[in-house]
């Protein structure tokens, strides 16, 4: 009987069933709790809210405390029925250093530690509040779509860390080049390298904020190269995300086989079956 509401709670909390509507019920009680809880953050942040409605807004981040510390004791106990986290120490002890187990833990964190660190200073726990943000993160425990992401990024980790590399390599060198362009001309804005990268990062980005740019014939020449150049340079980690998204999609398809859409239903692509057709 225990071991049968063990098992039960880890297929509520951590099997994701679509027939499962129990598991659906909770899915969405949670995402409402943390959807209210980050409305709860930044209406703290408005002077007269926080002034005529702090203990409303106090009463709910405790209740909120308490559901989130339930939890993050459920997933650790029921831990142990995945296989990966089979030993009962060990496991739990690398269940608790998972990825959204760590950002479980944070999201309940600010709450705790004022009762733990007796004398601690009022302005340090004001910036802990900061943390409580971190209980947007916890979407992606009931998400399907974020769970999406997460693997996508996780499959196209190496790829997107070279592209990343190239950027910063881009940048570099494209600050240097406009360093010793402008620096005669602007030493107040391209003072140094590094103070040549904030107009770097902003022209690679195409955003252009307007508060530092080229004014010599060669610089504008050279700015206008880095800018298009931005473009296809900023468009490689899109085209990987998208690949990604892809390869999500079709994965465990087989040829010939049609694809649908998780939302509608419809047929949205059918691969052709070229299976005995000669090149």
């Amino acid at each position: 009987m225990f071991q049968n509401v063990k098992k039960r709670i880890y297929e509520i909390m951590e099997v994701q069933d679509h027939g499962d509507d129990q598991a659906h019920l909770f899915d969405i009680f949670m995402m409402v709790i943390i959807s209210l809880n980050i409305l709860a953050v930044m209406l703290e942040t408005v002077n007269f809210i926080e002034a005529n409605y702090f203990i409303y807004l106090h009463i709910f981040d405790v209740f909120s405390v308490g559901i989130f510390t339930v939890e993050y004791g459920l997933r650790a106990w029921v831990a142990t029925e995945n296989e990966w986290y089979r030993r009962p120490i060990t496991g739990r002890l690398r269940h608790a250093l998972a990825p959204m187990s760590i950002i479980d833990f944070l999201a309940i964190l600010p709450f705790y530690i004022p009762f733990l660190i007796v004398g601690l200073d009022l302005r340090f726990i004001r910036i802990l509040r900061l943390f409580r943000i971190s209980r947007i993160l916890k979407m992606g425990h009931y998400s399907e779509s974020l769970k999406t992401f997460e693997r996508v990024f996780y499959k196209k980790w190496h790829e997107l860390s070279m592209a990343f590399f190239v950027i910063f390599v881009a940048l570099v060198l494209f600050s240097s080049v406009m360093y010793y362009a402008e620096h005669m001309a602007q030493p107040d804005k391209f003072g140094s390298i590094p103070e040549a990268m904030w107009w770097g990062t902003v022209t690679l980005a195409t955003i252009g904020y307007g508060d530092v740019y080229p004014i010599t014939p060669l610089g504008k020449v050279i700015g206008g190269i880095i800018a298009l150049l931005g473009i296809a340079i900023f468009a490689l980690p899109t085209g990987i995300v998208a690949a990604g998204f892809v390869e999500e999609l079709y994965a465990g398809k087989k040829k010939g086989e049609t694809v649908v859409c998780p939302h509608c239903g419809k047929a949205v692509y059918k691969p052709p079956d070229t299976e005995g057709k000669k090149n």
